[in-house]
């Protein structure tokens, strides 16, 4: 089956034990969030018990909360990632980190989950103290740590959304929204479109409230549901779903250059687009090779595959 093949690949993507979660039932909403808290070897301090007490109440803030009015069982939670790295501590209670930001979605007819957000988040700055109560309004704004945690919850269930109904994530789109525009008086980075950088917070909301990028949304939608979802039915369907949506990615390219929408979706998914496409139609691998060399050259090597055999 070439679904179980992808699972192959995508199982040894670094940083993904979404399928080896702990997370309590008893703390479950929408999310089955694995919370994973590293201090980086040049992080000085004595007091290691605040991180492990951090990892604690981070993990109960993302799985301990409704995010929607939907009712979900537990085999429907949304399994997700959050792999924070403590980069420094520049004083007692303040720290900046980077985090790695994961979701997975199941694929029907199948044992395999798909990676469909990949997100590398490499400005956030917080205070934090042991024991420190975790609150969050989508009203206003109240610190930086539930503001980012809320933040990367209402993407994660939009994209999940998205991948279930065509632009059924838009609500916790416009909610991720609000979480951007409370913050921006914070004075944080990795909230502002002024920092040079489009590969942030800011412009990863912009992106998926923006209507230019509604064809991207779209194309997540025909991606998950049409192509992957079915793609063990007819393998070489899905190949030219695949395909057109390929092509959907690179129009909305044209409209709207460096995307960042469009480059995490290939963060998510390069791995498993080359391995549906290194077996069939000559012809449609050809062209899906063109595309996704343009669209994601970074990884254009390991593309070549698809055309290798």
């Amino acid at each position: 089956m070439i679904l179980s093949n992808i699972f192959l690949v995508v199982q040894k993507i670094k940083y993904l034990p979404i399928l080896l979660l702990f997370c309590s039932s008893a703390y479950g909403q929408e999310l089955n969030c694995n919370v994973i808290v590293n201090v980086g070897p040049q992080v000085e301090t004595t007091e290691r018990r605040v991180f492990k007490d951090m990892e604690t109440s981070f993990f109960q803030f993302m799985n301990g909360r409704r995010w929607t009015n939907d009712v979900f069982t537990n085999s429907e939670k949304i399994n997700c990632n959050m792999i924070i790295t403590i980069e420094s501590r520049p004083t007692v209670g303040n720290f900046t980190a980077s985090v790695q930001i994961q979701s997975s979605r199941p694929i029907y007819n199948s044992n395999y989950e798909s990676l469909i957000f990949n997100f590398a988040d490499r400005d956030w700055q917080f205070q934090y103290t042991e024991s420190q109560p975790l609150e969050f309004n989508d009203n206003s704004y109240t610190n930086n740590i539930t503001s980012m945690l809320a933040f990367y919850a209402y993407i994660i269930i939009g994209l999940d959304y998205d991948s279930f109904e065509k632009l059924g994530g838009t609500p916790y789109f416009e909610k991720a929204q609000i979480t951007v525009n409370n913050t921006q008086q914070s004075n944080r980075t990795g909230w502002s479109q002024f920092e040079g950088n489009f590969r942030n917070r800011f412009w990863l909301s912009e992106n998926l409230n923006s209507q230019q990028m509604v064809t991207v949304r779209e194309a997540i939608y025909n991606y998950h549901r049409l192509a992957l979802d079915k793609f063990n039915e007819n393998p070489d369907e899905g190949r030219r779903l695949v395909v057109q949506v390929l092509k959907d990615l690179q129009q909305a390219s044209k409209r709207k250059p460096n995307s960042i929408l469009i480059i995490s979706f290939f963060d998510a998914k390069n791995d498993e687009i080359t391995s549906m496409l290194s077996q069939g139609n000559i012809q449609v691998r050809r062209e899906a090779y063109e595309i996704v060399k343009e669209l994601d050259p970074s990884n254009t090597a390991k593309y070549e595959s698809i055309i290798k055999n």
